[in-house]
């Protein structure tokens, strides 16, 4: 699999100065993690899974998570348990190119019974989205996951869900921070990634964003994301990779305020009708919230609908100028630390306080690429979304 590759060689390479390399659900961790992109969101009770994972396959999504938790109500849980184990052994069947698959749980006993009842057919699962992370229930639920890589042989990921209240109330935060950084330090080499419940954040307060407003336009949920990244996004060794919240909309509906989209990007006609349409489904709020989850120190997006997957790709490319710095940055004559000028030559680059910046851009450079120099987001949303 790669990112942008189910478009064509020919359009890749008119869009790519370095085409996204190509991996499979056994590299990395570091890779993984990295080429999360936007991880689309399912509900284990759809009774053609199988399809529309290869579906979604077909047209770029990278990564899935079947949902067994809040997707779905209380009294569907052990039929969606059971379709889920079928749809496993369908896919299992099938020649078909398939994204990394995970599966969000409830309870960590359901880890153990779950490998158990998918047989042969673990060999397509990825790992567990692990929901309403502590310390405390985290301790259980990556026992549980040990356990169920060593009776399996199928080496099992987990990605974390921070959306406790204990995390967003002012009192705990601190203690419950610290307290997932013990767990998941101990279990570095399990844990892919942390995700982010906004929407758990928000129902602590009876809140819910507009589709004009990102998360970080409010203040009690931008400032736990903040405090996240800060304890669990550190460059120095010990962070993880964070992926941004998730947006909730993508139907069109009465607008408060002016659409967030210039027109300048979209200029000379061709893109118009991109714009409008962006527009008209809400995601030109998305596009922003993007840009501030990458700005925050956040990589990839939990993904609810299809429509919001080309636009977390396109905007997770590398630029040429980014690209170009980054390289700059980390050449070996640089180690001595010292300031250049940009080969744009529009900005400073301080190679020392600048270099763990141009590693994580290097890294997302080698899973979505680079864009060549005259190649903007709107081009290779463009070309994303045309099938």
């Amino acid at each position: 699999m790669r990112h942008f590759g189910h478009i064509s060689p020919a359009a890749r390479q008119g869009l790519f100065f370095q085409e996204p390399c190509a991996f499979d659900a056994n590299a990395s961790a570091r890779v993984l993690s990295a080429a999360l992109g936007a991880t689309l969101y399912a509900p284990a009770t759809r009774p053609r899974l199988a399809d529309d994972v290869v579906k979604q396959a077909a047209r770029g999504v990278i990564s899935m998570v079947l949902c067994l938790e809040d997707s779905i109500a209380d009294t569907e849980v052990e039929g969606a348990e059971k379709n889920l184990v079928k749809q496993f052994a369908d896919l299992a069947d099938r020649d078909a190119a398939i994204p990394l698959l995970f599966v969000r749980v409830r309870e960590p006993e359901q880890i153990t019974d779950l490998v158990n009842r998918l047989g042969a057919s673990v060999r397509l699962l990825s790992g567990f989205v692990l929901p309403k992370f502590t310390e405390r229930r985290g301790e259980l639920f990556l026992a549980a996951l040990t356990r169920a890589e060593a009776a399996s042989g199928q080496r099992l990921f987990a990605m974390p869900v921070l959306e406790s209240p204990e995390l967003l109330h002012l009192e705990t935060r601190t203690e419950t921070l610290q307290g997932i950084a013990r767990v998941v330090g101990t279990h570095r080499e399990h844990v892919l990634a942390l995700r982010l419940g906004v929407t758990d954040f928000c129902s602590a307060y009876g809140l819910r964003r507009s589709s004009d407003m990102t998360a970080y336009d409010v203040q009690i949920v931008s400032a736990v994301i903040s405090d996240v990244v800060n304890v669990l996004g550190r460059a120095d060794g010990t962070g993880f990779t964070i992926t941004g919240p998730v947006w909730e909309y993508f139907r069109n509906q009465e607008r408060m305020f002016k659409p967030q989209l210039r027109r300048s990007p979209f200029q000379e006609g061709r893109a118009e009708k991109l714009r409008t349409a962006l527009i008209e489904h809400d995601l030109d709020g998305l596009l922003r919230e993007i840009e501030l989850d990458r700005a925050n120190g956040l990589l990839g997006k939990t993904c609810i609908h299809p429509s919001h997957v080309d636009p977390v790709h396109a905007l997770s490319v590398v630029s040429h100028e980014e690209f170009s710095d980054a390289q700059d940055i980390l050449r070996p004559e640089r180690d001595a630390g010292g300031v250049l000028r940009s080969a744009y030559t529009n900005k400073m680059n301080e190679v020392k306080p600048h270099r763990a910046w141009a590693e994580r851009t290097l890294l997302r450079a080698e899973v979505f690429g680079v864009a060549r120099e005259d190649i903007g987001f709107v081009d290779l949303l463009a070309a994303a979304g045309a099938k």
